[in-house]
């Protein structure tokens, strides 16, 4: 068969029913691809996807976690952090790859290999999931309202609710307007943690040693906590089902040559993105390290805190504003990828589509109403251990995320030519195995102590 045709013998019509719409249909294929030209210009035009996946790797949610492993522990759990990045790089590569090279998403494949009920479950699972991380940004981009303009908490999470407005502009404006703006949020958070990191003087040779992992990471328990959490707060299963949709936003060649060159291109883009997430993630800890534990104040671990600190122990307030700067650009990027989370998971599984601004307002609810209920009740405190909680649902719901994934991308009746290698396969497992049980763990040790 010439590499020409639309698909191999060998994959689409193994699906147990046929898709019935593309996923994201509106953007499906909407950006053109250069059929000649180099390589770099070529790669360029799938530069995008993969920033909207890292955002997931540096929202809110992960700063509490990052914040309290450097303060307790110094340098020494980066090498969770980089162990964590490793990981997430595999996983967004083999989400990618099975949106390319099947024409769905992971809801979608999900709910044609599995039966209704499971398939329900799976969707129920992953809205929870999704509304946890919607709560994380809401409260992080509140919490950064309050530190820069001082607006009530209260106030900050119902302002949050506003940026519906945006998402329905940028989306009539096309996927490269989004992709765009989260880019250049995401270059603000960098540069913000880069002036930050200068200012705090971290020692170079500790951050070294703190990438090589030690015996202690198993045998201190307080340490293993924290390193579970942040491995927890690192892998986001919506994330998952998200990059294998936007990918196809890609006009690329419908052809065995034109598919391999996409996977190739998308896990470039995926990984260089997830490398700068990797460095906005060690610098949030190595500034907690550079400051907080240096000074001896190992019980540092909320936001606030960390932010009111800062401009002490450096001394200027540049240190404290771009933390919280930095947030707020956080919260705001994690909206708009878990706006298209969403989107992508309800037509997926459901197979029905509602209208982008009914979809961002139902999960928009879920995730203020308990914000707002818990501010009023518990105040700044009661948010911020809301923000941590939010982190177990996210936990919870991985393993039903990853092992699909894996599942899928070895199975050669779905895969074809294109299904994981052998050493893929075992790593795959192996990365899945030590996700699970390291996330079992975590939601035991939080409902036990």
């Amino acid at each position: 068969m010439k590499d020409t045709e639309v698909m191999d013998s060998d994959q689409a019509e193994n699906w147990t029913k046929p898709k019935e719409r593309s996923s994201l249909s509106e953007l499906n294929h909407s950006m053109k691809v250069p059929l000649k030209g180099s390589t770099f210009r070529k790669f360029l035009a799938f530069v995008g996807p993969g920033y909207l996946v890292a955002v997931g790797y540096m929202d809110p949610g992960n700063w509490a976690t990052d914040i309290a492993g450097g303060a307790q522990f110094g340098y020494s759990l980066l090498a969770v952090i980089l162990m964590s990045n490793l990981m997430a790089v595999l996983l967004q590569s083999l989400a990618s790859k099975l949106g390319i090279v099947t024409g769905h998403d992971l809801a979608q494949a999900c709910r044609n290999q599995y039966s209704k009920p499971v398939s329900i479950g799976l969707w129920i699972l992953c809205e929870l999931a999704i509304a946890a991380c919607d709560l994380a940004e809401v409260i992080g981009s509140a919490i950064a309202l309050k530190l820069l303009f001082g607006i009530p908490l209260l106030y900050g999470v119902l302002i949050t609710a506003l940026d519906v407005l945006l998402i329905l502009l940028l989306q009539h404006k096309g996927f490269r307007a989004i992709e765009t703006l989260v880019i250049v949020l995401v270059l603000t958070i960098g540069a913000c943690f880069a002036v930050d990191l200068w200012l705090a003087k971290p020692d170079a040779g500790s951050i070294f040693n703190g990438f090589i992992p030690t015996a202690d990471l198993i045998t201190n328990h307080q340490k293993l906590y924290i390193a579970i959490a942040i491995l927890g707060a690192t892998v986001m299963p919506h994330n998952l089902y998200l990059h294998s949709s936007i990918v196809q936003t890609r006009q690329y060649e419908n052809t065995y040559k034109g598919k391999r060159q996409a996977i190739r291109f998308s896990a470039w883009d995926s990984t260089i993105a997830l490398t700068l997430a990797l460095f906005i993630n060690a610098a949030i800890l190595i500034v907690s390290a550079a400051t907080f534990h240096k000074a001896g104040m190992t019980e540092v671990a909320e936001i606030s805190d960390a932010y009111h600190m800062l401009t002490p122990l450096v001394g200027t307030t540049l240190a404290s504003i771009l933390f919280a700067v930095a947030l707020l650009a956080s919260g705001q990027n994690s909206t708009l990828t878990g706006t298209l989370a969403g989107q992508i998971v309800m037509e997926g599984f459901l197979d029905i589509k509602l209208p982008p601004w009914l979809r961002r307002l139902i999960t928009r609810l879920i995730a203020i109403i308990p914000a707002v209920i818990v501010t009023i009740i518990a105040g700044e405190k009661g948010t911020e251990e809301l923000l941590i909680l939010s982190q177990v649902i996210l936990s919870l719901q991985l393993p039903f995320a990853v092992i699909p994934l894996v599942k899928f991308t070895g199975d050669k009746k779905i895969m074809g030519r294109f299904v994981n290698s052998a050493w893929v396969k075992i790593l795959a497992w192996c990365v899945s195995a030590i996700i699970v049980v390291l996330n079992l763990f975590l939601i035991y040790q939080t409902f036990m102590g």
